[in-house]
């Protein structure tokens, strides 16, 4: 046994005491230093946070702020309880008109707009939910139980619990795909509320939990929507759009062979689907959807749930050992969902309550059009858009006919043959009325069609194998003289990737290699229904599909090569694809635009 009292002993038993209680003070500057972080992050967001009340003190909710002008994000169970018009308190005491812009109601999401003009708000910078692991550190904050009062939010802190979650919908509870599930407390009242990661970057928008054994209060266990998944309908928000969730239109199930491995292998599928149109089958095996490993249904429904009905993603599947991948128009959910037969059918979306109260400044932003959420902002979308779009040039006062020359190589072959083309009006056998007429002249080989007059369809495809140019040419001559003038429905359709055919006609590594992410029209000119794509840089429009049909494959246009005309920007060469087959790319050489004599 030592001997304490020699002085060696004691400085050796000193030096400990000073080492652990330095260990001590560095820990607990550690404590504080993160403390001190976790503060100045509450403090950075805090501002951001919305208090959302609906009209005459009938509940309400929170959203957080994602830009300086008033747009907000909360959930659609929010705004259902305080219909399009609500108030909105921040902690800067002061209440706030606020209007609903958007609706996702399958994702749980909407999109809403603070008013007070020229005034700038304060708001959250968008994370990375992809970024998101278990484990991680986040913070909720809102309003629950209502208790902002003050328009002061609550803040609770607390772990990430898992990422990529799947629930699925339970009865007014909406259907909340790749979510991430926290411990951070939330409860009644947090909806639509911010989740931050520590870095005060918005990464989810709360919104339900699992309260079944503790009734309405917290158990511990809480969803969060990826902000991930929200960026995706960002575009159909903002345009005022009722949007939709995808479905592939093929159901899917996994196979587990012996050496433990999932086959996500395709049981069912609809024939009036796009997936089927480009070639998936039964028994097929689906590898990847949009780019992202499919390993089993549950992930397979996870990354579905991040898409807008009408987007196009890449899908790869395999049969008898041989890979295949194509571009595949996504259906919607609300339409018609392939289910089992014997299932009972999903819970039907309830739609907005117009709640009443006194009449509130923000309503003059609020304008009701079925379909849409709110058509006021689509047109302020359509407005913005064609603005940026009229700098390439006006076209307004060139309604005479119009002359383009050129050659065109079809489908596959090496050689050019000469093309000709003539848009216009002719007159009838009366003298006095007018029709429009397309002439082209491929070769030797001449085609007319009348686009309005025409009654079989079949003519209204010509060329045979285009699914339409010929009435593709006089729809877009129509959109570049007008602007919506002659159209019975004309409107922004959100954000939607694009993928232009490559010029020199190489097939890409992966098709998702071609993607541009490209706002969208979509427009009905007589029997032809058209979706307009314009980049998101300059709004050139990159293309357009036609279809006579809602479910059937389009004739898809792609322009290139633009070069000035007479001081307005025209595109040189048309690539014209119609459902798995190339028809032609049209080289254009000659443009002669007349005004109207």
């Amino acid at each position: 046994m030592p001997n304490f009292r020699k002085p060696t002993c004691r400085i050796v038993l000193g030096f400990g005491l000073l080492l652990a209680i330095g260990l001590v003070v560095r820990a607990q500057d550690g404590i504080l230093k993160q403390e001190a972080e976790r503060v100045a992050v509450v403090e950075k967001v805090k501002p951001s946070v919305v208090a959302i009340f609906a009209p005459g003190g009938k509940g309400g909710g929170s959203g957080v702020l994602i830009s300086e002008d008033g747009f907000a994000l909360t959930n659609f169970h929010v705004v259902q309880g305080s219909g399009p018009l609500m108030e909105c308190g921040l902690p800067d005491g002061v209440l706030y008109h606020g209007v609903l812009i958007g609706l996702d109601k399958v994702g749980d999401v909407a999109l809403i707009k603070l008013v007070k003009e020229g005034h700038k708000f304060p708001f959250a910078p968008l994370g990375n939910s992809d970024d998101v692991h278990e484990g991680d550190w986040s913070l909720a904050m809102g309003n629950p139980f209502l208790l902002a009062t003050d328009f002061t939010p609550t803040v609770t802190f607390g772990l990430v619990s898992g990422v990529h979650r799947y629930q699925y919908p339970a009865g007014e509870l909406l259907e909340y795909t790749d979510c991430i599930q926290i411990d951070t407390s939330i409860n009644p009242g947090n909806s639509g509320g911010p989740l931050f990661n520590m870095k005060g970057e918005l990464i989810g928008i709360n919104g339900r939990g699992s309260f079944d054994k503790r009734g309405r209060v917290n158990s511990g266990v809480g969803y969060a929507i990826s902000i991930n998944q929200i960026k995706n309908f960002m575009g159909h928000l903002r345009a005022g759009l009722d949007s939709d969730h995808a479905t592939l239109g093929a159901a899917v199930t996994t196979q587990t062979e012996k050496t433990g491995i999932g086959r996500s292998i395709v049981t069912s599928i609809l024939e009036e689907s796009d997936v089927f149109r480009r070639g998936l089958d039964i028994d097929d095996e689906l590898l990847s959807f949009a780019g992202r490993h499919i390993s089993s249904v549950n992930h397979f429904k996870n990354v579905l749930g991040l898409y807008p009905r009408g987007w196009r993603v890449p899908v790869e599947f395999r049969r008898e050992q041989k890979r295949s991948e194509v571009l595949v128009r996504l259906m919607g959910k609300q339409r018609k969902v392939l289910e089992d037969p014997d299932a009972k059918p999903p819970p039907k979306m309830p739609p907005v309550k117009i709640v009443k109260g006194p009449p509130s400044p923000a309503a003059k932003y609020y304008q009701p059009k079925p379909g849409f959420s709110n058509f006021y902002f689509n047109k302020l979308e359509q407005d913005r858009l064609l603005a940026a779009f009229h700098k390439h040039g006006d076209f307004s006062s060139l309604s005479g006919k119009w002359t383009i020359d050129g050659g065109v190589r079809l489908k596959k072959l090496t050689s050019q043959s000469k093309a000709h083309i003539e848009i216009g009006e002719e007159k009838g056998k009366d003298d006095k009325s007018s029709k429009p007429v397309v002439k082209m002249t491929v070769g030797d080989f001449p085609y007319t069609v009348e686009p309005l007059n025409q009654g079989d369809p079949a003519v209204l495809r010509l060329p045979e194998g285009s699914g339409g140019f010929l009435a593709a040419l006089y729809v877009y001559r129509q959109f570049l003289l007008g602007d919506g003038k002659g159209f019975s429905e004309f409107a922004h359709g959100g954000n939607e990737p694009f993928y232009p055919p490559p010029a020199d006609g190489k097939p890409p590594a992966s098709l998702g290699d071609l993607r541009v992410d490209t706002e969208v029209l979509n427009t009905r000119l007589g029997p032809f229904l058209t979706k307009w794509f314009f980049a998101r840089s300059d709004a050139k429009l990159l293309g357009f599909e036609l279809r006579l049909q809602e479910n059937e494959d389009p004739c898809e246009v792609y322009l290139s090569d633009y070069r000035p005309v007479d001081g307005r920007l025209l595109p040189h060469r048309m690539q014209v694809q119609y459902g798995n087959f190339h028809y032609g790319t049209f080289n254009l050489t000659s443009f002669k635009l007349a005004a109207a004599k």
